[in-house]
């Protein structure tokens, strides 16, 4: 694939791509042609073509591109040598592939215009809409592929106004191609029938004959080599045969072009079934972000796996850590790679939707017997999926976070669920899961892959495409550390500051960030409306770590007591042994107000609290914590670490349950136990312990007792801070003590 490469000064050269799917993000021109005046793979290699009228348009998509953020784009005219029948065979089958990956798509239309008093085109449609309608580029054939691919579609004037996007023009396109507006917002092309694809194309032109047929390839998912001179009759066949033999739905028919529909086929042997010809489909119930961006060699790592015969893989990591969003791109270019790869989607949030989910492969595969009352579906779709003959296949099993829900069909059917996504040399599996536990029943210990948060670089290239423009890559990077490298969290401070528009920056979002707690708990708070997440989770990442919560709660009440202490903690260095000995209550007491006339139940007294009674029920509590990627151990291994951001969640949960200040107080009860005293031979203790005590200091407790424990912290800490020469630190803390 080649590419035009903007360079500083406005100007552009070629650059060439040997694997498409390593090529960077990019814009994409569709456009009418005009004999003679486009700028071809010759001109630009010759340094001529200037002068032609196409140069404008190639202009106009460079520039268009760098307002949108984007270094490369493509132009069909000039990216392709023409005169290279190999070439030009392989990009006219490349072609829809390359119109979908393209991160915008920008309509040139030179029929269209716009008067000149009228600034914003997109609100006064009045003024050009009867032109768009008849437009030439609604005539084209070509052009039907050029709509439908792109996730991003936007149309411009001759004067390079813009008058809006596929969906926001999604009616008049309607009303112009008769188009159903399901498929213009993205709905999957191989859901419509034959005819319904044919009757779009059915008085779009081409200037060439056999293109009526060669520019329907995409639209259908079918490979053909191109023969010009063969005629369009002879390319029809072609194409029909191809569709029947790959993707043949429509059996015992034929397309008939010019009608827009197919016609009885009389040739078609009697012996085939409709279950052997049913097509590979693809059923990805997320459309593709044009903003996904790759994370360094993870997505490299899956394919090779999967690459493996019989392969079934894990994705692992923290709620929003971006582990569907890796699924659905490798689901995208499988199917871009392998056109004939059937790809089933599976739901395992809950019980209910893991079934529905069998149901609708077995629906999709067109299973015999999936109706009948007795029907066992899972048995089904596993006996489906283990015949070889039935070819390559690739599921992912999404959100299996429930152990319960996984053992759940031992009730009903036999067999844990492992049993039901069987090996096949033709096929693969990818588990999505927040809990390592849930995935080491479904996939080997070395098939797990621990997705983290972003890198650096990663995370900064995902925000400067989710808030498009000029930004400052220091104020980027400043985002990116504050929200702790977290894709989900970054896409909704992206879509919060997008929002506001362009008078709400992002130090403004900083500010509000760091104001307080409670502010910075709101912005976290904020749902992102994510298009390419379950539409039964909630998008906050404040939620989705909570709802991991309340299942560790219900499922080992004190890992979650202990992930409550920790919450108070600073985020890094927390010792095991103050966990461990510091009488963790089972039941953490109720809120209770308190001012200095009255005590409050403190998190200490006899009756609520209980030991752990042995290192391995504390070790278990630990390997669960880890196990949902809320801790982790560090190179010391008497310590551990949380993300700061987590431990926000987890007090903004604590507080929804009335027990924030119960355990505030058994922190501070903790921590008071184990802080000595500022003495030389005790700076060892107060070394380690003394970030701890910082984080305590914008804590005080409520309860009298335990602001009396609090006071004489905060005075060893700050004789700690004296005698090491830290006398800023340590006045602070002394007055605190006050």
């Amino acid at each position: 694939m080649r590419l035009l490469q903007r360079l500083p000064g406005g100007n552009f050269q070629l650059t060439s791509f040997d694997d498409d799917d390593r090529a960077p993000r990019y814009a994409i021109l569709s456009h009418t042609w005009t004999e003679g005046q486009e700028v071809t793979y010759h001109d630009l290699i010759d340094g001529t073509g200037n002068d032609k009228t196409g140069f404008e348009k190639i202009r106009f998509c460079s520039e268009q591109a760098a307002i949108d953020g984007l270094q490369y784009f493509w132009v069909d005219t000039c990216c392709i040598d023409k005169s290279t029948s190999d070439e030009l065979s392989t990009a006219i089958n490349s072609m829809f592939k390359w119109y979908r990956r393209a991160t915008k798509c920008y309509v040139y239309l030179s029929d269209v215009s716009v008067p000149g008093q009228v600034a914003d085109a997109a609100a006064f449609q009045i003024t050009w809409v009867d032109t768009f309608r008849r437009s030439r580029w609604f005539t084209r054939g070509w052009t039907l592929q050029e709509l439908l691919a792109p996730p991003s579609v936007e149309f411009f004037s001759i004067e390079r106004k813009r008058l809006g996007s596929k969906i926001s023009l999604e009616q008049e396109i309607h009303k112009t191609t008769k188009i159903p507006i399901s498929v213009l917002r993205g709905h999957d092309l191989s859901n419509v029938s034959i005819d319904g694809r044919m009757s779009w194309a059915a008085s779009r032109m081409t200037t060439i004959k056999e293109d009526r047929v060669y520019c329907l390839l995409g639209i259908f998912g079918v490979f053909l080599p191109l023969i010009y001179g063969e005629g369009e009759a002879h390319a029809r066949m072609r194409l029909e045969e191809e569709i029947q033999k790959q993707r043949g739905h429509e059996l015992g028919q034929t397309c008939n072009f010019s009608a827009g529909k197919l016609a009885p086929r009389t040739t078609m042997p009697l012996h085939i079934t409709r279950l052997e010809t049913a097509r590979a489909t693809c059923v990805i119930p997320f459309r593709r972000d044009p903003d996904f961006t790759d994370r360094g060699t993870l997505l490299d790592e899956v394919r090779k796996k999967c690459l493996t015969p019989a392969s079934r893989i894990a994705l692992v990591g923290l709620g929003g850590v971006g582990k569907s969003q890796l699924a659905i791109e490798h689901c995208y270019r499988t199917a871009d790679r392998f056109p004939g790869t059937w790809v089933f989607w599976v739901h395992a949030g809950s019980a209910t939707r893991l079934e529905q989910s069998y149901r609708d492969i077995a629906s999709q595969v067109e299973l015999p017997g999936q109706s009948e009352p007795q029907a066992n579906i899972f048995e089904l779709v596993r006996n489906w999926l283990r015949d070889e003959k039935n070819g390559k296949w690739l599921l992912v099993l999404d959100n299996a976070d429930d152990s319960a829900v996984l053992t759940s069909l031992l009730d009903r059917v036999q067999g844990h669920l492992s049993r039901y996504l069987p090996p096949s040399k033709y096929g693969s599996t990818i588990v999505t899961s927040r809990a390592v536990s849930v995935a080491s029943h479904l996939v080997e210990e070395q098939d797990i892959i621990h997705i983290k948060p972003m890198q650096v670089t990663d995370a900064q290239n995902l925000l400067q495409k989710k808030l498009r423009g000029d930004v400052a890559a220091d104020e980027v990077n400043e985002l990116a550390v504050a929200l702790e490298y977290m894709p989900l969290a970054l896409v909704q401070a992206a879509a919060y500051i997008s929002k506001r528009g362009p008078h709400f920056s992002i130090q403004q979002y900083l500010q509000e960030f760091r104001k307080n707690d409670k502010r910075k708990i709101s912005l976290l708070n904020q749902e992102a409306g994510h298009l390419r997440r379950n539409e039964e989770a909630k998008n906050s990442i404040i939620i989705t770590w909570q709802i991991s919560f309340e299942h560790i709660r219900r499922t080992r009440r004190s890992a979650a007591d202990i992930l409550s202490l920790m919450s108070f903690f600073d985020r890094q260095g927390i010792p095991k042994a103050l966990l461990l000995g510091s009488n963790v209550p089972q039941s953490a007491p109720r809120d209770v107000q308190a001012d200095d006339g009255e005590e409050s139940n403190n998190a200490k007294d006899d009756d609520s609290a209980l030991d752990y009674g042995t290192d391995d029920s504390f070790i278990d509590d630990i390997l669960t914590l880890r196990d949902y990627s809320f801790v982790s151990e560090t190179t010391d291994p008497g310590t551990l670490e949380m993300h700061s951001l987590v431990q926000l969640a987890t007090q903004k949960w604590l507080e929804g349950r009335g027990e924030v200040e119960g355990w505030r107080q058994q922190f501070i009860s903790t921590l008071f136990s184990s802080f000595p005293t500022g003495q030389y031979e005790n700076w060892n203790i107060c070394r380690s312990l003394f970030p701890h005590a910082i984080a305590a200091s914008a804590k005080r407790p409520r309860d009298k007792q335990s602001r009396k424990e609090w006071a004489e912290l905060m005075y060893n800490a700050a004789w700690y801070a004296w005698q090491r020469g830290d006398i800023h630190e340590a006045e602070s803390l002394a007055i605190a003590s006050m």
